[in-house]
């Protein structure tokens, strides 16, 4: 089972892609998702996260077949 990870915006360079399925053999936190999605850095506290198209806290528990999304915060002027 896999669940799609997507980085927008600067995180997107800094990363590398913009989207890459994640294996998962049990339910994850957004964070740790973020951690094996990114080689093992812990999750910035400054970004915003997202599953399945709703703002989520980093410590919400997602699982198979989720779309979890992960960009810096929006500013506007």
């Amino acid at each position: 089972m896999t669940i799609t990870v997507k980085f927008f915006a600067s995180l997107r360079e800094q990363v590398g892609t913009s989207e890459l399925q994640l294996p998962v053999t049990q339910p994850l936190t957004v964070s740790q998702v973020w951690t094996q999605a990114c080689g093992n850095s812990s999750l910035p506290a400054h970004l915003l996260t997202a599953v399945n198209l709703e703002y989520v806290s980093c410590d919400t528990v997602v699982k198979a077949g989720d779309e979890i999304a992960f960009f810096p915060p929006v500013t506007g002027g």
